[in-house]
């Protein structure tokens, strides 16, 4: 397809982002001006609490931005969903607002798309910047997702990657409200190809991404594709139940070979803890699947827009 003929669309979510997102808007708008693409920015508000909507506002008058804005902070998968609806562009790019994922990496992006590559994701070189704990914490989840799932999720590959039209559509027809979105973008397939990159420090201020928010991402990634954990309770069960039958052969036996003894006090009270901790956990994993199983069946959308502004076919 000949450049002047294919649009680029560049998705990029905020949430209090009032210091940077000026300086980013017209960073982004020079690098694509280099690109020779026609070219869309679409900027998704996910309910900021600062003055980033107005600071937004006054960046359009310089450089032509479509701009959503969420009635509430939705979180940055619905945000990404939102983009990926109301972007036109044969490709789509997803990228943040705070510098870490550098512009210079966009033109390699439309190089490996235009040799053919349906999706080009990046993937960070490494995670000095974090700490030993989130470090650890992301090396675990990676490991377990790779055995427990059936699709293959790229390690320290995030959100920052370009998608095909033909990708964006697959992932439309996705119906489910607990989104994953780095599963869900192997999980449609298509031709692959991953580029490395070194995280940039951040502009200003801090991750919005903390320990609890991290824990529920990363609950809704495994549980989003695998009944591995229903599974591994269940053979747990069996593990147990068979555990119990060979200790009351052993029961009987001893009774009648050396007569009855008195049981231990800390051994009943040890046992009886141990279970009831193990069914605990194990009604805690199944509450998980059906509080998702829950939120599904309501129905609900994904995200509610407060404000559209430069859309056609939507207007505040």
């Amino acid at each position: 397809m000949p450049k002047s003929a294919a649009l680029l669309s560049c998705v990029v979510p905020v949430y209090n982002e009032e210091a940077v997102i000026a300086s980013f808007l017209k960073a982004l708008n020079a690098t694509l001006q280099t690109l020779g693409y026609a070219y869309e920015i679409l900027v998704i508000d996910d309910g900021s609490t600062d003055n980033t909507p107005q600071v937004i506002e006054e960046i359009r008058k310089e450089i032509p931005l479509r701009y959503l804005r969420f009635s509430r902070n939705f979180g940055k998968e619905k945000a990404l969903s939102a983009g990926l609806d109301f972007a036109r562009g044969k490709a789509v790019i997803l990228l943040d607002a705070d510098f870490q994922h550098p512009l210079e990496l966009l033109s390699q992006f439309i190089k490996e798309w235009e040799a053919g590559y349906d999706m080009v994701y990046a993937v960070r070189t490494d995670r000095r910047g974090e700490s030993f704990i989130k470090r650890c914490c992301a090396k675990t989840f990676y490991q377990l997702t790779s055995k427990m799932n059936r699709i293959h999720i790229p390690p320290n590959a995030g959100d920052f990657r370009l998608l095909d039209q033909k990708i964006v559509r697959a992932i439309q027809q996705l119906p489910e409200r607990n989104r994953f979105m780095k599963g869900l973008y192997s999980w449609v397939g298509f031709k692959q190809k991953a580029v490395e990159f070194e995280v940039q420090p951040r502009a200003h201020g801090t991750s919005q991404w903390h320990f609890y928010s991290l824990l529920d991402l990363a609950i809704t990634g495994i549980t989003s594709f695998t009944a591995f954990p229903l599974r591994m309770i269940a053979l747990g069960g069996i593990g147990v139940a068979s555990f119990a039958i060979i200790y009351a052969a052993w029961i009987i036996v001893s009774t009648l070979l050396f007569g009855i003894k008195t049981p231990g006090w800390a051994t009943i009270v040890t046992t009886i803890t141990f279970f009831g901790g193990l069914q605990l956990f194990a009604l805690g994993v199944v509450g998980e699947y059906i509080g998702r199983v829950f939120d599904e069946v309501k129905g609900r959308p994904h995200y509610i827009i407060d404000e559209a502004l430069s859309f056609d076919d939507t207007q505040a």
